[in-house]
């Protein structure tokens, strides 16, 4: 099992442009992706916008382990980011309870969005299906968190490369279940 790395997560992105003959940009083949219109998903990416190639990267990876995924700028165009009302609160509360589960995205750029810790607070409160999802610059064995993100089990994955690659959740480098069983599950595997 291995944590993803931003390399493999470009290299998925990059998979995916590809398909459009490296015209667009990773922006515009994430909007195209979203033709679905679902009303249910089993993760919403909880992420800071200016990670779109990283978000294309991931929901690739999600993809291939056959989750759908909700990444709100995409299925919510019309929600504007710079000037968030209680609409804008009420349509993303809907789609986090149309989601099963949050993964935060945790990237060099989390700590720059506002809307990322009430994702998670919210999600955590109302499912409790929470779980980090770092992208680290390099291979390193294991996550560690820092402040509250350290709450949360982490993820990494059994071939992230892969068509059918496996979701593990992990409380520590000892103690993890596969992705499947801690949604079933009562103990969200929080410490």
């Amino acid at each position: 099992m291995a944590l993803l790395t931003e390399g493999v997560v470009r290299d998925a992105a990059a998979t995916e442009l590809r398909k459009s003959f490296g015209q667009r940009s990773a922006h515009a083949v994430l909007a195209e992706a979203v033709r679905t219109h679902l009303t249910s998903f089993d993760v919403l990416l909880s992420h800071s916008r200016l990670d779109a190639e990283l978000v294309l990267g991931v929901k690739n990876i999600l993809g291939n382990a056959g989750k759908t995924v909700y990444v709100d700028w995409l299925e919510d165009p019309q929600l504007d980011r710079s000037h968030v009302t209680a609409a804008t609160a009420d349509v993303l509360r809907k789609r986090m309870d149309q989601c099963d589960s949050l993964f935060y995205i945790h990237s060099r750029n989390a700590t720059q969005s506002r809307w990322m810790p009430w994702e998670l607070g919210y999600f955590d409160g109302r499912k409790g299906n929470v779980a980090i999802l770092p992208i680290l610059k390099t291979g390193e064995g294991t996550f560690h968190g820092e402040e509250y993100l350290g709450l949360y089990p982490y993820i990494d994955f059994l071939d992230a490369t892969a068509l059918g690659s496996s979701i593990w959740i992990h409380r520590n480098s000892t103690d993890y279940t596969r992705y499947e069983r801690w949604l079933a599950g009562t103990d969200k595997k929080r410490p």
